[in-house]
């Protein structure tokens, strides 16, 4: 194993973890921006207000995205256990 492959390696490893995030980032994001805007319009300052839609939209975002996170994972499992012969030399 030389550094180049540990330092790709990572590279790879941290790039699958924000693609998988980034669809729960995303609706968090969208959600609150729509319902600041919305408490801003109507001065309505309730912290629950914005706290819940934004986790129950998140889960949802997690449920529909979960499909497509399982397979990222299987695929980059799948790749690092049938390269192990490779990386051990």
């Amino acid at each position: 194993m030389t550094p180049d492959f540990v330092i790709g390696f990572g590279r790879q490893a941290i790039e699958l973890t924000l693609m998988m995030a980034l669809p729960m980032l995303g609706v968090g994001l969208t959600v609150g921006v729509v319902v600041s805007i919305i408490q801003a319009a109507t001065q309505i300052q309730e912290m629950t207000l914005s706290f819940i839609p934004k986790i129950v939209c998140m889960f949802i975002a997690l449920l529909l995205a979960l499909p497509w996170i399982m397979d990222q994972i299987l695929a980059f499992t799948r790749g690092v256990l049938v390269n192990i012969p490779q990386y051990v030399r």
